[in-house]
């Protein structure tokens, strides 16, 4: 029988552990893209999704350490809201439809503080980047939208959410004290402030694949998502 020559042995079993330690990498990085996590505050579980080289919630927060009626708000004092929710018990708000699908509206105030430890609530610049990293705001917005017209009004336009963020339209608590907007648009605020009563947000919609740079008053509520320290 003729030998395998020894060099192509050697050369073999170096393939081979090359191979696995590929392998084993390659685990690692689909672990941190597609992940969970728990807030230890309240017990929520969180979808996690990395983006270019960050890693955000795949969710809107669900953070409810207090509930504010719609007619109650401020620029200063933290606020926490469910859409068409007007009572007094955090109990009662967190059993219905709206906070288990679109989760908690935050003013300015409330936003800042409410990402869990180890995570907070993006700048301009972290959601320029992001936006960016999705080749730009004309587009982004339908690869970050959950698909389909069961969360979002018809016709959802041009979402695919190919990247897992699966941006939902959770509307806004108005300045006036109206709720307004649920799945039509999605309103993030940023952490960035623009002047003493307002701070920038992005904002998606049911009728476009674009992202929006806006800014309004910090006595609304929007929706936040967290991106990982």
């Amino acid at each position: 029988m003729k030998k395998i020559p020894q060099i192509s042995i050697c050369f073999l079993m170096v393939f081979c552990m090359l191979l696995l330690f590929a392998s084993r990498c390659k685990k690692v990085d689909t672990n941190e893209e597609a992940n969970n996590f728990t807030d230890s505050r309240d017990g929520n579980n969180y979808k996690t999704v990395k983006i270019g080289n960050q890693v955000w919630l795949a969710e809107n927060l669900k953070y409810l350490p207090s509930i504010a009626g719609p007619e109650i708000g401020s620029r200063t004092t933290p606020y926490y809201y469910v859409y068409d929710y007007n009572g007094t018990s955090i109990e009662d708000a967190k059993a219905t439809v709206n906070y288990k699908t679109y989760g908690v509206l935050y003013n300015w105030e409330a936003a800042k503080v409410a990402c869990p430890k180890g995570w907070h609530l993006p700048s301009d610049e972290e959601w320029k980047q992001l936006i960016d990293y999705l080749g730009g705001g004309d587009v982004a917005g339908g690869k970050l939208k959950e698909i389909g017209t069961t969360l979002w009004n018809s016709p959802n336009t041009e979402a695919t959410d190919v990247v897992g963020f699966t941006a939902l339209p959770g509307g806004r608590r108005n300045y006036n004290g109206e709720f307004v907007n649920i799945r039509d648009f999605g309103l993030w605020w940023c952490a960035t402030e623009l002047y003493t009563n307002l701070a920038f947000l992005r904002g998606m919609a049911y009728d476009g694949g674009y992202v929006s740079n806006l800014e309004d008053d910090k006595a609304v509520g929007l929706s936040v998502r967290c991106v990982k320290d």
